[in-house]
C-alpha cells in the first residue's frame, strides 16, 4: 500500500494565512475601500431664478463649483421637477431658498445642500431650507436596510435547502425550489413589512409598497437558488460578498463613489435598484423614474433565477456525484 504523502504543517499555516490576507483584501476593496474614497464629483444641483436680474446671479453660480458641482440653471418650476425626477439632488431657489428632497439618497442630498446653502450665503443671504418629501430617520434608512435583509433572509433559506440535499444525498426536485422560492418571497417579505411598521407606523404600506417588496424577496430567492443549484455550495463565495456591498456602495449616489467602484461595483449591484425605488415609493413618489427601472430589473432577476433554478439538467451535486456512482468511492488495494 502506497505510503502517504505527509506534507509539513508549516505549508498548511502558510497557505492559511495567504487565505486570511486574500480576504481582507477583497473585503477591503468591496466596503472600507469605497467608503474612504468618497469625494463629489459633477454632483447635480440646479440654480432656479425668474425672469429679470436673478437670472445673471444663477449664471454666475452656475460657473463655480468646479468638477465637483454639476450645474443646471432652470426656472423654479422646472427645478423641481427636475428634482422629483431625481435628476438633481438640490434647487438653489434665488434669492435664498434651498429645495431638497426626502425621496433623494441621503449621501446626495447631504452634499447637495451643504453646497447650495454655501452658495446662497455667498450672495450675502440667510438661505431657507424646503424640504420635499421629507423623510424621517427610518424613512431615511429602510430602504438601503429592507433590501440587505432580504438579500440575507432569502440566501438563508437557498443555503439550507442546498445543504439539506447534500445532507440526505439528493437535491431537491425543480417543484421544491419553486415553492422555496415562493415561500422566502412571502414570509420575507412579511418580516420586512413588520420592520417598517415597527419602525415607523406613519410610512406607507399600501399595495404598492408589498409588491415591490414582494418582487424584491422574489427576485433575491431566485438569483441566489439557482446560483446555489448551479455552483453548488461555492455560490455563497459571490453572494456572500454581495451583501457587503450593500452599505458601502447601494447606500451612496454614484457622483460620490470613485470612478472605479461606479464602474465595477455601482453601475450594476441589485441593492441599489430595490433601494432606490423602494425610497421614491416609500417617500409619496411612485412615479419616479427609478421606481420603474427598479421593477423591470427585480423582474430580470427573478426571471434569470427561475430559468437557472428550474432549468432541466445536472445540478453541482449531480455532478460532483458524477463519478461515484450508486455514492460508492472507488478504492484501488495494491
Amino acid at each position: 500500500m502506497p505510503t502517504p504523502i505527509r506534507r509539513p504543517a508549516g505549508a498548511f499555516a502558510l497557505v492559511a494565512a495567504a487565505a486570511g490576507a486574500l480576504v481582507a483584501v477583497v473585503l477591503g476593496f468591496l466596503t472600507f475601500g469605497a467608503q474612504a474614497t468618497v469625494a463629489p464629483d459633477g454632483l447635480p444641483v440646479a440654480v432656479a431664478a425668474p425672469p429679470g436680474p436673478l437670472e445673471a446671479a444663477a449664471n454666475r453660480i452656475a460657473t463655480h463649483g468646479g468638477g465637483q458641482l454639476s450645474w443646471r440653471v432652470t426656472s423654479p418650476e422646472e427645478g423641481r421637477k427636475l428634482l422629483e425626477d431625481k435628476e438633481v439632488y438640490g434647487v438653489l431657489e434665488l434669492p435664498a431658498t434651498v429645495v431638497v428632497s426626502g425621496a433623494v439618497n441621503p449621501s446626495g442630498t447631504q452634499i447637495a445642500q451643504q453646497a447650495l446653502t454655501g452658495a446662497a450665503q455667498a450672495l450675502g443671504g440667510t438661505p431657507k431650507v424646503e424640504t420635499l418629501h421629507a423623510a424621517s430617520a427610518a424613512g431615511r434608512v429602510a430602504p438601503l436596510a429592507l433590501s440587505a435583509l432580504a438579500w440575507v433572509g432569502c440566501l438563508a433559506a437557498g443555503a439550507v435547502l442546498v445543504l439539506a440535499g447534500r445532507r440526505i444525498g439528493r437535491e431537491a426536485g425543480a417543484a421544491a425550489r419553486f415553492t422555496q422560492i415562493v415561500a422566502a418571497g412571502v414570509l420575507v417579505t412579511g418580516v420586512l413589512a413588520g420592520f417598517l411598521k415597527l419602525w415607523d407606523s406613519s410610512l406607507p404600506l399600501g399595495w404598492e409598497v408589498l409588491g415591490f417588496l414582494f418582487l424584491t424577496a422574489t427576485g433575491f430567492a431566485a438569483l441566489q437558488t439557482g446560483l446555489l443549484r448551479v455552483l453548488g455550495v461555492r455560490a455563497m463565495a459571490i453572494l456572500g460578498p454581495l451583501y457587503l456591498v450593500a452599505p458601502a456602495v447601494a447606500g451612496q449616489v454614484p457622483e460620490l463613489l470613485n470612478p472605479a467602484y461606479r464602474a465595477v461595483l455601482w453601475s450594476w449591484t441589485p441593492f441599489r435598484f430595490s433601494s432606490e425605488g423602494l425610497r421614491s415609493l416609500l417617500q409619496g413618489v411612485p412615479g419616479a423614474p427609478d421606481v420603474t427601472t427598479g421593477a423591470w430589473v427585480l423582474a430580470g432577476l427573478l426571471a434569470g433565477g427561475l430559468v437557472l433554478a428550474l432549468w432541466p439538467g445536472r445540478s453541482a451535486l449531480q455532478q460532483a456525484e458524477a463519478d461515484a456512482p450508486d455514492g460508492v468511492v472507488q478504492v484501488g488495494v495494491h
